[in-house]
């Protein structure tokens, strides 16, 4: 689950909070995205899917200021060793996950989670 301040504030519409992270070393990367339920990114969910990113977890909760959030994540399989993904096909995904974001007005910062956030 992502940390949100408010509801009332989101990245672009049917978006709260978008986490672009990697379990370490840090080469295959999952989206995380904490969504309206009542007002989706049906068109960003398409184009994930079009990229071949699968929907594997999705959580709905009532937020601390009572908005509703549905939690999604998303993961890509590649080639590597335990569906991992090699060096060239972060690179592709990565910038295939920017230019998707920033089509949405989305700036993203991927990052490599902590041991303990990792595997928590």
């Amino acid at each position: 689950m992502l940390f949100l301040k408010s509801t009332s504030v989101s990245k672009a519409p049917g978006i709260y909070e978008v986490d672009i992270a990697a379990k370490p070393p840090g080469k295959t990367f999952g989206i995380f995205l904490a969504t309206d339920p009542d007002h989706p990114p049906a068109a960003l969910l398409g184009q994930l899917k079009a990229l071949g990113f699968e929907n594997t977890y999705s959580s709905p909760y009532l937020h601390k200021d009572a908005g509703k959030v549905l939690d999604l994540h998303f993961q890509k399989d590649g080639t590597d060793i335990f569906k991992g993904w090699k060096t060239d096909e972060c690179t592709h995904n990565l910038a295939a996950i920017t230019a998707l974001f920033e089509e949405h007005g989305i700036t993203i910062a991927p990052r490599v989670m902590s041991m303990a956030e990792a595997y928590a």
